[in-house]
């Protein structure tokens, strides 16, 4: 369950801003979370420095 709580809390903070007619607000916190998550996912990863 706890996996999910990030997704959760961003899914009630849209509907809740949706529901106060904030709909454009809830449109940036959406597509802001999708493109954190691409990030995450699709970034490139990091290389240890070479010892010696």
């Amino acid at each position: 369950m706890k996996a999910f709580l990030p997704w959760l809390t961003v899914l009630a903070v849209v509907l809740l801003l949706s529901a106060l007619r904030l709909r454009a607000l809830a449109t940036v916190v959406s597509v802001g979370w999708l493109a954190w998550c691409v990030w995450t996912w699709f970034r490139p990863t990091r290389r240890s420095p070479r010892s010696g």
